[in-house]
């Protein structure tokens, strides 16, 4: 069974990775779903996105939950009705959730070049180039750092009009540092929230808490 990591953050939090070597028979034999879980499933034209939205439900069974457990809102946002906080990602061959008593969100991203073309996209200019000044070797990996808390946070908030590049700031960091601050302006509103960060296998797994 491919459980790859068990994060207990704290007595209320909790982060599981699981790395998806399975087959989707294998996987499909392994959880049960509820009848819309199944139509969403089936009309999942990747395979690789299947066998993801399966092994998330492997990780719900390692925390104690199911797929009857999970529901979404109206914007798509996870939940739970036992008022717990729950999130989801997965990228390629790893699939991640974070549960909590706090408002969380949670992001793996493999760190690829690709993301330095598509940096001007999510970071602004002072942030760019205060990357390319000071650490050119850690270039890829803060990126998508950043990429991560970003996205961590949007799902925290799951408003629409946020913008990553405009609105998210990631205050500077070192990769060993592992953690960093970030700071949400939008309609008015200011908000900090704590970022954790680690590496494995090439990929970047990033969480994010209200302060």
């Amino acid at each position: 069974m491919p459980l790859f990591k068990t994060i207990n953050f704290n007595s209320s939090t909790q982060i599981i990775v699981w790395k998806i070597t399975e087959s989707l028979v294998e996987l499909s034999e392994k959880v049960v779903l509820k009848g819309k879980t199944r139509l969403r499933l089936n009309a999942m034209k990747s395979e690789m996105h299947q066998r993801a939205f399966l092994s998330v439900r492997m990780l719900l069974k390692e925390a104690g939950y199911s797929d009857f457990d999970l529901h979404y809102d109206e914007f798509g946002k996870p939940y739970f009705v036992n008022g717990k906080h729950v999130s989801i990602t997965h990228s390629h061959h790893f699939s991640a959730i974070i549960i909590s008593e706090q408002t969380v969100g949670i992001d793996i991203e493999m760190q690829r070049e690709k993301i330095i073309r598509i940096a001007d996209k999510f970071v602004n200019d002072n942030e760019l180039n205060r990357l390319k000044s000071f650490d050119t070797p850690d270039y890829i990996k803060k990126l998508t750092v950043k990429w991560g808390a970003k996205e961590a946070i949007f799902k925290i908030r799951n408003e629409k009009g946020i913008s990553f590049k405009d609105h998210i700031q990631v205050q500077p960091f070192e990769i060993e540092d592992q953690k960093t601050i970030a700071q949400l302006h939008f309609e008015g509103i200011s908000q900090k929230f704590k970022i954790i960060f680690e590496e494995f296998e090439n990929f970047t797994l990033v969480y994010a808490f209200e302060n």
